[in-house]
């Protein structure tokens, strides 16, 4: 038999130099992907980052549409805030903001709002002459991180809605500019403060699920009447459509990713991600919705569709864990937020809700081989709801949004600028979520070739603690 040790050896010593290759781009790869090794002159790490309490909270918000009609109506009828700017590029929405934002405040707040519209930098005088303590930006995606980084230029904390950036390039420099103003900056993913979400939170930090191995996510809704958007040139459709037709990847992860990663303490204390495979399927959906509903004139006729539908990718974290998270904006199918996280000791899961533990689920199942669910949780919730969601659970349902996780979620923002407390999701957390997107196109692009994610904390996520479970 023929001796192959010699070429065994060469395999393996090409095997290393792979892996040393890839532990060297996460430290040592260039600007564009991983931005300066070292933190800028004079700036402060922001994990746990704590700003001075602000009495009251002055709010100024970017983007008035749909998205944009539920943060203003929220914030202004908090107490604590003052809305001192409304900008959007369509005056008619700006003018309906303020009619909101002065009804909530009751002719006792808000009445030096000032309204900025007509120009797509029309935020940037708004910035100048208001100074806010605290801008939200909810625009197209595109527009995030430019607004994000002049809102903190201009001395603003600031609430950006997801996804936080669109290139690694621009998740180094919201990064960056977050740590030299010293400024929080917070992607607003609020399926964090979905009721379910805090439960199993709460169950893993209470050891119910033993230690974590394995956890999935998704984003799956069918959003293709969207692109009606497209010809009358306002809506999200109108700009969202040609992201869909351009890109293939996964281009809305932090749905589903941001929930399972603060189950896992993701760049907090015991984990983070380090690197990423991602396939897309075939482009058919969005061609065949186009050719069955659009008008032989629309524009929609013209845009050749090249991102796949679905889009399955699989990150492994520092410590070896899994997660599958998936994507789908086009596909007749139910919706779904698929949230699971798997241990040592049992799963928790979503869509529907149901629970698995060895020993079973008290009033639920006798072991781990049946699910608990429906009214067989009713124990757990009992136990096991978060003691945010107790405390909060009236404010939700007057306020609403999503089942009133995006009051949730906006009420605690403003408690936390108010109290002097740390937002509970830092500016490493939404660059690193938002990292998907570009890395997961970059992947599909290499036939599936894995991925290495920047360390946007440059080493420090290990000494930044867990979030709590606050009350």
């Amino acid at each position: 038999m023929k001796d192959n040790s010699n070429s065994r050896r060469k395999f393996l010593k090409t095997l290393g130099g792979v892996g040393a290759g890839l532990t060297a781009a996460r430290t040592f790869a260039g600007p564009q992907e991983t931005g300066s090794p070292t933190r800028l002159e004079g700036a402060q790490y922001m994990g746990g980052f704590v700003a001075p309490k602000l009495k009251t909270v002055k709010v100024a918000i970017i983007g008035c549409g749909a998205r944009g009609r539920t943060h203003y109506s929220q914030l202004s009828a908090f107490e604590g805030t003052e809305f001192v700017g409304i900008c959007d590029l369509y005056p008619d929405l700006a003018e309906k903001a303020k009619k909101k934002v002065l009804a909530n405040g009751k002719g006792k707040r808000h009445q030096q709002v000032k309204l900025y519209s007509g120009d797509q930098h029309a935020y940037k005088k708004m910035l100048a002459e208001t100074k806010p303590d605290l801008v939200y930006v909810v625009t197209p995606w595109e527009w995030h991180a430019p607004m994000a980084i002049d809102a903190m230029n201009a001395g603003a904390h600031v609430c950006v809605e997801v996804p936080l950036t669109t290139s690694i390039a621009e998740c180094w420099d919201v990064v960056n500019t977050s740590e030299k103003t010293k400024k929080h900056c917070m992607m607003l993913e609020n399926v964090n403060y979905g009721r379910d979400e805090l439960m199993f939170l709460n169950m893993c930090r209470q050891n119910l699920f033993g230690e974590l191995l394995h956890a999935e996510a998704a984003y799956i809704h069918e959003l293709r009447g969207q692109m009606n958007h497209v010809d009358n040139g306002r809506g999200t459709g109108s700009w969202r459509t040609y992201h869909w037709a351009k890109k293939s990847g996964n281009l809305y992860p932090t749905h589903g990713l941001g929930p399972v990663a603060q189950y896992m303490n993701i760049a907090r204390t015991d984990d983070t991600f380090n690197r990423i495979v991602s396939f897309s399927s075939q482009a058919r959906n969005h061609q065949l919705w186009v050719d069955k509903h659009a008008k032989a004139d629309s524009k929609l006729k013209k845009i050749e569709f090249a991102g796949g539908d679905i889009n399955t990718s699989i990150i492994k974290t520092h410590l070896g864990r899994t997660i599958m998270v998936q994507w789908d904006e086009s596909s007749p199918r139910p919706y779904s937020r698929h949230n699971l996280i798997q241990g040592t000791k049992g799963t928790g899961a979503g869509f529907p809700t149901r629970v698995a533990l060895e020993g079973g689920v008290p009033g639920g199942a006798k072991n781990h081989h049946s699910w608990a669910t429906g009214d067989g949780l009713k124990e757990m919730y009992e136990k096991y709801d978060h003691p945010l969601y107790k405390r909060m659970v009236e404010v939700a349902k007057e306020h609403g949004g999503h089942g009133g996780m995006d009051a949730m979620m906006n009420f605690r923002v403003i408690e936390c600028l108010r109290e002097g407390q740390p937002l509970d999701q830092n500016v490493y957390e939404g660059a690193l979520w938002s990292a998907v997107t570009p890395l997961s196109i970059k992947s599909v692009k290499e036939d599936g070739m894995p991925q290495v994610f920047p360390d946007f904390t440059r080493g420090q996520w290990q000494s930044t603690k867990p979030l709590p479970i606050v009350s």
